[in-house]
Formats: structure tokens, sequence, C-alpha cells
């Protein structure tokens, strides 16, 4: 059932993937408090790496200051990070492993708490005390994406990925509901999608032909457009801008919230388009071999494993071993996720994950 998972993949620029499995970019809050790499970190990544993952991706990692959106969080926007970036890549690409780091930025989602000052936003949002990035501003925004993907492509990464789902600022753009401005970085479907463009044409012109780019989107929920989602996918791919594109969907087996796309399953809205050289791929909930392998058969190139990696630093291995492979029953205890490689911090932050943790007994 889960031999194709095994298959190698082959990208347009960059390395090939010895498999079709993606550790998924999960928040894990474990970095110091200036974005530089931890121990704790670095030992949660190369575990997945040593796990048989054929891509090993970062956490989100903020290319602004400003634009941090949870503690711990790993920063790629000052070359003081570049010291454990390099170290990270190293040991990821040792074990065989594609090494990759997701670029971000919060915009209004940053806590004003964490950053020190108001977060920014296409226009201003009263919901989350956000203001308008100026003209400048976002020239400054792009430049900064682009600068943090020639970092990792300094600290030897083989590639960076876009973050552009999940309502970060990306998709602040991207969303005619938070968009409001009326430059050409707003009104039209094409303006709102500009900004993105330009950092992944910028990426590609200054790191060149053997650097590998990926776009993560969400297709649903903050204030995105389904229509306009699958219609911006299908252009970057076939007109060549990405690499792969990293379809966020909450859960692969759904339909369609938007009545238009009744019918229709969620996955197929983007299995169906040209996407030329570019490869696809998908994540939410993909927990076992089987539920992987359905991804590929229903046209995927690759997937994307999130939980059952947090549950299983070796998922691959067990998978190839195994197609009939379970992992562990949730909850789990504390003692099994330190075992996987889950430092003190990342554990009580998967404990605020609804059914994750198993609750400590109280002594008698």
């Amino acid at each position: 059932m889960s031999a194709d998972l095994f298959a190698p993949l082959t990208f347009a620029h960059g390395p090939a993937m010895k498999n079709r499995l993606m550790l998924a970019p999960l928040t894990n809050t474990q970095s110091h408090a200036d974005g530089r790499m931890s121990d704790e970190e670095f030992r949660w990544l190369t575990m997945r790496a040593e796990g048989g993952f054929g891509l090993t991706m970062t956490c989100a990692a903020h290319v602004q200051r400003i634009g941090q959106g949870f503690p711990g969080q790993m920063g790629v926007w000052s070359d003081d990070h570049l010291e454990g970036l390099t170290r990270l890549a190293a040991a990821i690409k040792a074990q065989g492993s594609l090494a990759v780091v997701q670029i971000h930025h919060a915009g209004m989602r940053s806590p004003a708490e964490l950053i020190g000052e108001a977060p920014v936003c296409p226009s201003d949002n009263d919901e989350f005390k956000a203001r308008a990035l100026t003209g400048e501003e976002v020239e400054r925004l792009r430049e900064d994406f682009i600068a943090a993907a020639v970092r990792a492509k300094t600290a030897g990464f083989d590639g960076v990925e876009v973050h552009g789902a999940h309502g970060y600022i990306i998709g602040q753009f991207l969303s005619p509901e938070i968009n409001q401005r009326t430059d050409q970085w707003g009104g039209s479907a094409e303006n709102r999608a500009r900004l993105a463009i330009e950092i992944l044409t910028g990426i590609r012109a200054r790191c060149g032909e053997d650097f590998q780019i990926g776009l993560r989107l969400s297709p649903e929920r903050f204030g995105i457009v389904l229509a306009e989602c699958r219609d911006l996918a299908q252009k970057l791919m076939i007109e060549g801008l990405i690499d792969y594109l990293d379809m966020s969907l909450w859960d692969v087996r759904k339909a369609p919230m938007d009545e238009a796309f009744a019918g229709q399953s969620l996955i197929g809205v983007f299995t169906g388009l040209d996407r030329g050289a570019a490869r696809l791929g998908v994540a939410g909930k993909v927990m076992t071999p089987a539920d992987a392998a359905w991804c590929l058969e229903q046209g995927c190139d690759f997937v994307l494993i999130g939980r059952g990696a947090i549950l299983h630093h070796d998922w691959p291995k067990l998978a190839a071993a195994d197609p009939a492979f379970q992992p562990i029953a949730l909850p789990v205890t504390r003692e099994h996720l330190a075992a996987e490689g889950l430092s003190e911090k990342f554990v009580t932050y998967m404990s605020g994950w609804k059914g994750f943790v198993a609750e400590e007994m109280a002594e008698a």
C-alpha cells in the first residue's frame, strides 16, 4: 500500500527528495528569545531527519523582529542567527534529508506584548489593534523575505518555504476581507497576490537555479476565497514560480466550505490543476501510512506529516517497516514526548492542544 511513499521525488530546482514524506513546519517554542537556535530545537529537528523524512522543515522562522508570532520562535532576520542555522542545515543534510527553512511574518497576529509595539497589517485592523503598512514598509517586507531566503542559502539549506497560509502576513494580503489597500498591493486579486509573487521571483533571482522554493497556502478561513486560492496556485505552478506547493487543508479528506464547490473534495480542487513542473503536497490529519498513500492516490506528489511526527520521530521508518502502522493513541504521556525529542517547553505547548498530552494524576 505504502510502496509509492518511498519512491524518490525530483524537483525543477535543487536536489531530489528520497521519499514522499516531508516534516510539516511545526510551532515548537524552543528557540532562544532572540531567535537563535537552541540545542532543544536542534535535537527535535535532527531526530526527524534521522527518522527518515525526505525533507525536514523548520518551524515558521520570522523574517523581521516585529513579525514574531509566538514565544520561542526561530529567527532568520539577523546574521546572528547564521551560526545555529548553519549547524542545523549540516546535521539535517548529513542524514540524507533535504533541509528547508519556512520563512514567515505573523503580521497582525504578532502579539504586541511580544514585539513591544503595535503589530502591522496590510490595512488598519481594529480586532488585532494593528496598523497599516506604508508602501515603503511593504517594499521592506518584501526585501526582508528575500534576504531571509539568502540567509538560509548561506547557512547551507536546500531551500525555503514561504509561509502564505493560516492568516499570517502574506495571507492577510491575499484576503479581500483583511486587505483594504487601494494601492498596487490591494483591490483586485492580482494586486493582492502581488507581494507573494514579488517575494517568490525575488528569491529565485537572488538565490539562483539550484535553490528550492516552496509555498504554503491554506484555501479556507482567514478571509481567503477558495476560487482565488485555486487560481493563484494554478498560476504559480504553471509559470514555474515555485518548485512545490504545500496546501494546508486542516483535514485532507474534508469537503470545501464554499458552496460553489459543493460535490467536490477540497484536495481535488488542487490535484485537478495543471502543475507544470511543480510538485503538489498536502497536510491535514495524515496520521497513518494508509492516510499518506491515499493522498498520493488522489494525485498528490508528497505529503506532510505533523502530529504523527510529533508522536514518532521515526514515522517514515515505522511506515516503511509496516504499512499498517498506527501511531500511539492519544493522549500520550509527557515522558513519551520527551523520549521523542520534545523539550519541556514544547511539551507544555502541546498540552494546550486538547486531548494530546495526558494530564498528570494528582498524588493520592
